[in-house]
């Protein structure tokens, strides 16, 4: 009888295991899905923020390039005015000079606003200030500081991603060991547990990451 009762207990254990081992491998295949989905996505985020990144570097250079042209037009105002102030300028000259001082001060003001521009971007600054085109395009700058914004959403984004494919890979380890795991279907049980939490957990992360994606 007490061997009977043996029997059967180790039948049923060996039952439970089964199942562990069987719900073990279709989450494993789920979440394994799950994280290929993710690592494609974080992917493609990481290659738009490597193009964002590039782009605040490229426009800071021409915001730079901006900012020479302007100063070296200040330094020549500033001499134009010399000349007047020293009395170098014959009376006949100073409408010629004046002129020229004009022109300067045209182009300076016209650097500020390019400069301003490339900055903010053409949406923050509105199109009536709109001074600096693209390709013969007026209003399609984005400016430094929403690429440097872009580029900080970018990451923030991938480090969810990170994230989530860490948890995704605890989440195949543990399951993994469940089925190598035999005749402890309480264990087994309670890694099958642990799984499901990794896994979701992982899932939420990506979720939350393509939610902060520009």
């Amino acid at each position: 009888m007490l061997q009977g009762k043996n029997n059967k207990e180790t039948v049923e254990v060996s039952v439970a295991s089964e199942r562990a081992e069987a719900i073990g491998g279709v989450l494993i295949a789920i979440f394994a899905a799950l994280m290929a989905i993710s690592q494609m996505v974080n992917g493609e985020l990481e290659e738009e923020m490597m193009i964002a990144h590039n782009n605040v570097v490229s426009y800071s250079g021409w915001y730079q390039s901006k900012s020479i042209k302007e100063s070296l037009k200040e330094g020549e105002l500033d001499y134009l005015n010399a000349l007047i102030e020293s009395g170098i300028v014959t009376e006949e000259k100073i409408p010629v000079i004046e002129l020229k001082i004009a022109e300067v001060k045209e182009k300076i003001t016209k650097y500020e606003s390019e400069k301003t521009e490339i900055l903010l971007g053409s949406a923050h600054v509105g199109k009536e200030n709109w001074v600096q085109d693209i390709e013969g395009e007026m209003g399609k700058i984005k400016g430094v500081k929403e690429w440097e914004q872009l580029t900080q959403t970018y990451d923030y984004a991938t480090k969810r991603f990170d994230y989530a494919l860490l948890f995704f890979q605890i989440c195949i380890v543990l399951g993994a060991v469940c089925i190598i795991i035999y005749d402890n279907a309480v264990l087994q049980k309670g890694l099958i547990i642990l799984m499901i939490v990794f896994g979701i957990t992982g899932t939420f992360l990506s979720i939350y990451g393509y939610s902060l994606a520009p």
